[in-house]
């Protein structure tokens, strides 16, 4: 992906070297979730994987559990090649992967501006905060282990960047364009709480079993996913894409299917838990959205075409 030297967002909020304070609370029933105010943030990333899988062992429930709570669950990292920046400690790395999502974050302002603007209505954009270890949202407290994630409460996207460096590692879905995919995302999310989706996910949440909840939970990550692909569609018109770019998304997006994490930690699918969707789906509806650029092509809410 053509990056550096770019336009970058100067809607960055740095937090990162900060606190977030608080600490994941154990509620009465062993089960392990990140505490909801408001509304329920949305999104995904592993940051601390090895953390949750230890608790997950420990208390003798599905990792997927923890790892998709509150809208919670896993989107796609990046690789160290050197067209790509990989997190690192070194201050000048992590100079270099703030100057890359905020040129991502910059690509999708452009692109959703102008798609909003041809509707006949106004983007406005959210903020990306960048922080370390744990960070206070309006969705409440969350920490590296809850990966990158968008609350709609204060219409921020947050990430670790520590994060594409443990799911590079662990799901092998490199990739710089992989990379901007996650952001992406959870800018897809933003564009839901913009056009009404995320609200009105919410308000239907609360009155739907769990297997019901996971099975809206999936049109709306699916959703989010072709919204992501939409950004890819005017990235590529704009000749920021190189060849072999798609194909890393791709890869990202069938390593963390729900099907595919649910192989590779626990051996067996559980296809009624499943909230972001299937590898396959998630695949076929990012491609839908980067072939098409058009929110029309993104209708994951109709029935006959999951």
């Amino acid at each position: 992906m053509r990056w550096r030297g770019r336009r970058q967002s100067t809607n960055i909020e740095d937090r990162r070297g900060r606190s977030g304070g608080g600490r994941l609370r154990l509620p009465r029933g062993g089960r392990v979730r990140l505490p909801r105010s408001r509304q329920a943030g949305f999104g995904g990333g592993i940051g601390g994987l090895l953390v949750l899988l230890v608790i997950a062992w420990l208390l003798g429930i599905n990792p997927l559990t923890l790892l998709t709570e509150g809208g919670v669950g896993l989107d796609p990292g990046v690789k160290t090649q050197t067209r790509a920046p990989a997190p690192s400690p070194g201050a000048a790395r992590d100079d270099e992967m703030k100057a890359f999502v905020a040129t991502v974050l910059a690509d999708t302002e452009a692109v959703w501006r102008d798609v909003f603007k041809r509707a006949g209505g106004t983007y406005s954009e959210p903020t990306l905060v960048l922080f370390t270890g744990s960070v206070r949202s309006a969705c409440g407290f969350a920490s590296a282990a809850s990966g990158p994630f968008y609350c709609p409460g204060d219409r921020k996207a947050y990430i670790d960047l520590s994060f594409y460096n443990e799911l590079q590692r662990r799901f092998g879905a490199p990739g710089d364009f992989a990379q901007a995919y996650v952001l992406a995302h959870e800018v897809g999310h933003h564009v839901q709480n913009l056009i009404g989706v995320l609200p009105k996910f919410n308000e239907m949440r609360r009155r739907l079993s769990k297997t019901e909840e996971n099975a809206l939970s999936v049109r709306v990550e699916l959703q989010a996913d072709c919204f992501a692909g939409i950004w890819g569609h005017y990235t590529e018109r704009a000749g920021w894409v190189e060849e072999g770019d798609l194909e890393e998304a791709l890869n990202a997006a069938m390593q963390i299917g729900d099907d595919a994490i649910q192989r590779r930690m626990q051996g067996y699918v559980v296809p009624e838990s499943f909230n972001h969707g299937t590898s396959e789906q998630r695949q076929r509806w990012f491609k839908i959205g980067f072939d098409t650029g058009e929110m029309e092509a993104c209708d994951t809410f109709n029935a006959a075409r999951l």
